[in-house]
């Protein structure tokens, strides 16, 4: 006898709290709930010739769904939320909808439940009731209506609100057999008397519907005449009809259609993916709507018009868009794994899968690269790919997948016991199905054992999945034992030789399938601790708790599926591969190792979990060419430095040494170092000599070096205080990163913690970040770099605070540091300031030292460079007077040779301001002769220069003046330039300056003797010159500024004795010349006579 415990309603559904337990079940309900669910009612009927009424109720009343959770899954994008969040979701405003008492009127006739659902009124909408249908079969929903008019994938709040009521009071709901079973029971009388009530009930909407019927059947020859019996909605599916839920697949085709128009904004690609997590939803309830609503999707996806046009224009996909296509891809591989699927059903997926992959817009499994990974169902080969191998698209490891069976007896028997092992007696030598321990291998491609997995568990197989798992990890770890013992028998050969050509082809990071992920979310998934059990509504999610649970069947009793969890996923982190081609396929990579190592985060480390991270660490570091920490690794082998990140920072509370040397070990870069590799591993282009550059083939080789940089700080900063470990890092750091600037990143970073603002430094990080400052200024001192200037700035800020032998030392050995301009206008300068007297609080000794050192680099500067820096060795200078004077001699030196008139009169300007008029006036004159100015160029920036020199000549004398005029006259050939310097030199006598041991006559100097008449004859030769020329091309607009001009010559020829009469000839003479530019002409003479 078939005997249960049944629950009250409220006790079965979940979220509703009861303790009161009903009387057993009887085995009328037993059996009717088994029929109910498997068995459509045409079945039930054709079996049986009568049905008792008591038996077509309790089949009947047991056909609605019975689990909330099913609902949920139809009425909103997550099933596992936080209570109180997510009000605007149907499933949550339905739950209140029948809390609030809002659903009434509720009937079920046969397999048709009806009722009202009634929306209070709101602040802007009033009451408003909705009339809800809902059809169901073998416990699920076939169709739904409801008044509100609802056009979206789920079920709307009204329709939520209904079947809610059904699930949690059952015992309240109205239940009529189906109608046909009523009316058969009626003669014809009551059945006239029914139609008839029933069309004066409803007769607008009716009458011409019945009329129509009643004229089909009284006709013998109509078509209803032909057919016996007649249809009833509330009788149930039939025979042949699909059993599955409702879905609205033209919302669901819409939504999607809208979602990728939008391009990944808006949050559509988030939507995009719950969907795919709803699909997933549907494969775990084993609900058949899951393959229906992916092949919907997937249509969607073939039509998105940016396919062909990425296509014609040869541009990628976006990341975001690129990342939808790969989980639409394993989504496939997951339904056509499906252990219990129909073979008419997996044919029809790979017709459909292979139609979709031929078509030329059909995205590539690599992104933009032709694929060279082997077939799905091909173990890893360790020799060269072979070349030409046929287009993959997204769908290609779906498509081979369906070349996968579940047939197998050994496989069979992993998945269906816990305690499948070899008998003692067969545990003697090698196996292929068994390990050492008589535990059960599973010796398949790993990435195609780990598809099977996921398959399993997103079919709502967990307790199989979990046992395919952990035979997979019980090989992985046979493997390695065995990979470890062939290294020790190499290594030897290997540590002489330095290179190794061992490597894996295809890594099991950043693989399509995922299989690292996969297990390590298999295995963890039953040791997640759930402190709430409802299902429905939205909010942030809280980081998930997690307990051990032993592995069943386990020999090793202290064996969980945690520790294996963190175990599989260290092995596969640790997995030494050779980067993939292509952007994509290495973005994928950092992008896959990213996301493990934040799940690996939120495990909170025991003591078993760190006996496990101690024991995986020591294998890796001792796995050789196996493991990517190993001694020896191929040149192109994906770098460790994001997985030692995290290693070390999880091992480094429970073992120190093991942590740094983890760290220490993948801190390497090799493809970066300039000694060659050892073979191509099938790219002939790879095997290019480089001395630290750019890899050509190593797009993400930019945000590995950062996470080499991360590493490296991590280590510093834990390193704080321990000299022999800092010292051990600075030497890591120095050996094996390349780039400047994440050199002085991490010699910033290490400034920073070495300085905390309210403690005093910590003196051995801050010599580390001088040491590593010292090596950046020597790697970019030949180099460009953008940043040169703040990083000579930060160098002196760190001397400074590590003390004065530090900047005596870079004063001293400036010129391996900086170039002469940064020595002496950054770094002497800086040394040399007040602010850097004080803050290291130097006495009288201390400052001559320093000072010093700082005037010998400035006179070494000046010597290399005295163009750029003889104005900062002479400032740098002033206080030592025999500097002062070497400096000032290497400037009179230089100024013939290699220095502009712009440096000469900047120097020439210092001197004057510091009280040195002869000096300044000397450089002066050696800056005019490098000088040469045209006639037309008044604006020149040395103008005012000249009128400075000029100023200064007559300042100090006639003597001066004389001596600069021959200087002017042969480098200035601009007139209104000239004016102005004779107009200046007229204006006040000469001398006074007052220069000790001159005497000054006070007068005025007359234009017509020397030095001035010189000067005069040059102003009006460059006048005549600059007319004629202007003349050559001048237009009408510009008549008006040259009479103007013309204006300003006379002023200057008239400064001669004879000025009036050469003026008059100059008029003349152009008049005759010019005679042709008859307007000019007239204006002329209207001006000038």
């Amino acid at each position: 006898m078939c005997v249960s415990t049944r629950l009250p309603a409220a006790a079965r559904c979940p979220g509703l709290p009861s303790s009161r337990y009903r009387s057993p079940e009887s085995l009328l309900d037993c059996a009717a709930k088994a029929v109910a669910e498997k068995w459509a009612f045409e079945r039930v009927e054709e079996r049986f010739e009568r049905i008792p009424e008591p038996v077509q109720r309790r089949i009947v009343y047991w056909s609605f769904p019975r689990n909330e959770k099913e609902i949920c899954m139809y009425s909103s994008f997550q099933c596992r939320v936080a209570v109180g969040t997510g009000d605007g979701l149907p499933f949550r405003r339905g739950i209140r909808l029948l809390e609030t008492g809002c659903v009434e009127n509720v009937l079920q006739v046969g397999f048709h439940l009806s009722g009202t659902v009634t929306e209070p009124a709101t602040s802007s909408e009033p009451e408003v009731t909705h009339k809800v249908a809902i059809s169901f079969d073998r416990c699920k929903i076939t169709s739904v209506t409801c008044g509100c008019g609802n056009r979206d994938i789920f079920y709307c709040a009204h329709v939520v609100a209904l079947s809610l009521y059904r699930i949690r009071k059952p015992e309240q709901v109205k239940l009529r057999l189906p109608i046909s079973e009523t009316l058969f029971q009626m003669n014809r009388d009551q059945l006239q008397k029914l139609v008839q009530y029933l069309i004066t009930a409803h007769h607008t909407e009716v009458l011409p519907t019945a009329q129509k019927l009643a004229d089909e059947i009284l006709s013998s020859n109509s078509e209803i005449n032909q057919v016996h019996g007649a249809p009833d909605p509330t009788a149930g599916a039939s025979i042949d009809d699909d059993n599955c839920w409702h879905l609205d697949e033209d919302q669901v085709r819409e939504q999607v259609k809208q979602f990728l128009s939008q391009g990944g904004y808006y949050g559509s690609g988030k939507q995009l993916n719950s969907m795919f997590a709803k699909v997933r939803e549907m494969l775990r309830m084993r609900d058949s709507n899951g393959a229906r609503m992916l092949t919907l999707i997937t249509e969607q996806f073939m039509a998105d018009p940016r396919l062909s046009l990425w296509r014609q224009q040869g541009t990628g996909m976006t990341d975001k868009c690129r990342q939808l296509w790969d989980e639409l891809g394993a989504l496939w591989v997951c339904v056509v794994l499906n252990p219990h699927c129909k073979s008419e059903e997996k044919s029809g997926w790979l017709k459909q899968l292979k139609k979709w992959g031929d078509l030329d817009v059909c995205p590539l499994e690599d992104g933009n690269y032709g694929s060279e990974l082997p077939n799905i169902t091909n173990a890893l080969p360790q020799s060269n790919l072979a070349q030409g191998q046929p287009r993959r698209s997204v769908f290609s490891r779906a498509v081979e997948a369906c070349d996968l069976h579940w047939q197998d007896s050994h496989l069979q028997r992993i998945i269906s016991s816990d305690h499948y092992m070899s008998p003692s007696y067969q545990r003697e030598g090698e196996s292929l199905l068994f390990n050492p321990q008589g535990l059960p291998l599973w010796l398949d491609h790993v990435p195609t054992a780990c598809a099977r997995v996921d398959a399993l568990r997103s079919h709502g197989y967990s307790r199989e999945a979990l046992r395919l798992a952990v035979a997979i990890i019980n090989t992985l770890r046979l493997q390695q034992q065995r990979q470890m013992d062939i290294y020790k028998h190499q290594k030897k050969e290997l540590l002489q030789r330095g290179v190794t050509s061992t490597t894996n082809l295809e890594g099991w990071v950043g693989h399509p399938l995922d299989p690292i992920g996969c297990l390590f979310t298999t295995l963890t998934e039953t040791c997640r601790v759930d402190d709430d059990n409802t299902m429905d509504t939205g909010g942030d999610p809280r980081p998930p708790v997690y307990h051990h649970v032993p592995v069943w069947g386990s020999p090793d009793g202290g064996e969980s599926y945690l520790t294996l969890a963190l175990e599989v996923a260290l092995m596969g982190m640790g997995q030494q591969r050779i980067m993939p081609e292509g952007l994509y396929a290495q973005d994928k990579v950092c992008r896959n190792e990213e996301q493990i190592v934040a799940k690996l985060q939120e495990l909170e480390l025991d003591e078993l979990l760190v006996q496990t991270l101690r024991k995986q660490a020591i294998q890796l570091l001792e796995a050789g060419p196996f493991s990517g920490l190993g001694e020896v690794i191929h040149r192109e082998s994906v770098p460790m430095h994001t997985f030692a990140k995290y290693l070390f920072s999880a091992l480094l509370p429970h073992d120190a040494d093991l942590a740094y040397k983890v760290a220490l070990r993948a801190m390497r870069l090799p493809v970066l170092e300039s000694s060659g590799g050892s073979g191509d591993v099938g790219h002939p282009h790879h095997g290019i000599s480089i001395v630290p550059s750019r890899y050509p083939r190593w797009f993400t080789l930019g945000h590995l070096e950062s996470q080499q940089c991360e590493l490296a700080s991590t280590m510093l900063t834990a390193a704080k205080g321990d000299m022999l470990r800092l010292r051990t890092v600075l030497e890591a750091i120095q050996k094996n990163i390349h780039s400047s600037s994440l050199i002085f990143k991490l010699a910033q970073d290490a400034f920073k913690i070495a300085t905390p603002a309210d403690n005093p430094p910590d003196i051995t990080l801050l010599n580390v970040a001088l040491e590593l400052g010292l090596q950046v200024m020597r790697m970019t001192l030949s180099t460009l770099n953008w940043r040169r200037r703040e990083m000579v700035r930060w160098l002196v800020t760190c001397a400074t605070e590590v003390g004065l032998r530090a900047l005596v030392s870079i004063l001293q050995s400036w010129y391996t540091l900086f170039t002469p301009t940064e020595a002496t206008s950054i770094v002497a300068a800086t040394v040399m300031s007040h602010n850097t007297i004080l803050r290291l609080s130097l006495d009288y000794p201390q400052r001559e030292e320093l000072a010093s050192c700082a005037r010998t680099l400035a006179l070494q500067c000046a010597m290399k460079d005295p163009q750029n820096c003889a104005l900062s060795a002479l400032t740098l200078c002033e206080k030592d007077h025999i500097a002062f004077e070497t400096a000032y001699q290497i400037v009179i030196d230089a100024a013939s040779t290699g220095m502009t008139y712009s440096q000469l009169f900047t120097i020439a300007r210092y001197m004057e301001h510091r009280g040195y008029p002869l000096r300044s006036f000397k450089l002066a004159s050696l800056a005019m002769t490098h000088l040469n100015l045209a006639y037309n160029q008044d604006t020149h920036s040395a103008i005012n220069d000249v009128l400075w020199a000029c100023a200064l000549s007559h300042s100090l004398g006639k003597n001066e003046l004389a001596a600069i005029i021959p200087l002017v006259v042969k480098s200035v050939h601009c007139a209104t330039v000239l004016s102005d310097i004779l107009r200046r030199c007229t204006m006040t006598a000469p001398g006074l300056a007052g220069i000790p041991g001159r005497r000054n006559s006070g007068k005025l100097m007359s234009t017509d003797k020397a030095p001035l008449r010189q000067l005069l004859d040059a102003t009006i030769s460059a006048y005549i010159n600059t007319t004629h020329s202007r003349l050559t091309h001048i237009s009408p607009r510009h008549y008006g500024e040259f009479i103007e001009f013309l204006s300003k010559a006379r002023e200057t020829f008239l400064l001669a004795l004879d000025g009036h009469i050469q003026f008059a000839q100059f008029i003349d003479n152009l008049k005759q010349i010019y005679k042709g530019k008859k307007k000019l002409m007239m204006l002329v003479r209207e001006r000038f006579g």
